[in-house]
């Protein structure tokens, strides 16, 4: 877990810990799978540095934008009672949201970081919006809300946290975890 300020885009806090994951990845059962873990690195952190405790929870996966429409985001949302937003990397193709040639125009015209447009579903419902979330990056990330926020206030949330593609809260916890694999377990593949 790593917890940066919108405007300083420094890490405040960090909480590494090594897991056992019993259950294998099955796509739509991410949560299942990540979500104990997670809240037990809030609940640290509220012990720990309560004043720390983040008005908002960047969560690298999906909220409403979901099979289910319940992604990691609004199971970790609802559990810790906090604000969370889904950012994906990877375009989940759901409810009528495809890689096609009309998504691929949509994401080309995305000109400059902030701009978005809507991850709408076959039945008219916006799961989400794609966000092309800095100048640098023509590859946009996929956003959608997971408790406690609106879809335009997560996007713009995650907009202001990108100095790069990936808003850096998530940056540098991926960043980081892989730091940590390498400094206790070099003989791992990270």
């Amino acid at each position: 877990m790593r917890l940066c300020p919108l405007i300083f885009s420094q890490v405040l806090y960090e909480d590494s810990q090594m897991v056992t994951l019993t259950a294998p990845y099955i796509a739509g059962f991410l949560a299942f799978r990540e979500t104990p873990f997670l809240l037990e690195a809030l609940q640290r952190l509220e012990r720990n540095q309560p004043r720390l405790l983040p008005q908002v929870v960047f969560v690298d996966g999906n909220g409403l934008f979901h099979y289910r429409e319940f992604g990691l985001a609004c199971h970790l949302g609802v559990l810790s009672g906090l604000p969370c937003v889904g950012v994906a990397k990877n375009l989940l193709q759901v409810q009528g949201v495809y890689k096609s040639e009309e998504h691929q125009s949509k994401i080309a015209a995305l000109q400059k970081g902030g701009d978005s447009f809507p991850l709408a579903a076959a039945s008219g419902k916006v799961l989400g919006k794609a966000l092309r979330s800095s100048d640098k990056s023509s590859k946009p990330v996929y956003v959608s809300v997971g408790h406690k926020i609106s879809v335009d206030t997560a996007v713009h949330l995650t907009h202001s946290c990108c100095r790069y593609r990936v808003p850096e809260p998530i940056r540098q916890a991926d960043f980081r975890s892989r730091e940590y694999l390498r400094t206790h377990f070099p003989a791992a593949d990270t």
